[in-house]
């Protein structure tokens, strides 16, 4: 689950490298990075449930902090978390 500064969202479109953009639930549609951390162990794709913490400095983008698989995805669409 995500912390006070952190947000659920949908990644709508990958934009190459290490860049997506999210669907957040706050509304807003943000510019996700994926640390290198994740960069290839993690495989990001479009329609993934992903946990996103935007920057302090620049709401329109932010860094990527968790992947769900699709079962987890599915679990948090019947708990109502997300839509």
């Amino acid at each position: 689950m995500p912390n006070d500064d952190e947000l659920f969202g949908v990644v709508t479109e990958h934009n190459g490298g290490n860049h997506v953009r999210v669907q957040c639930e706050d509304g807003k549609n943000r510019m996700g990075r994926i640390p290198g951390r994740m960069k290839y162990r993690t495989w990001i794709n479009e329609g993934d449930v992903v946990i996103i913490e935007p920057w302090d400095w620049q709401d329109e983008k932010g860094n990527i902090e968790w992947r769900y698989t699709g079962q987890d995805a599915d679990q948090l669409r019947r708990e109502g978390h997300i839509q």
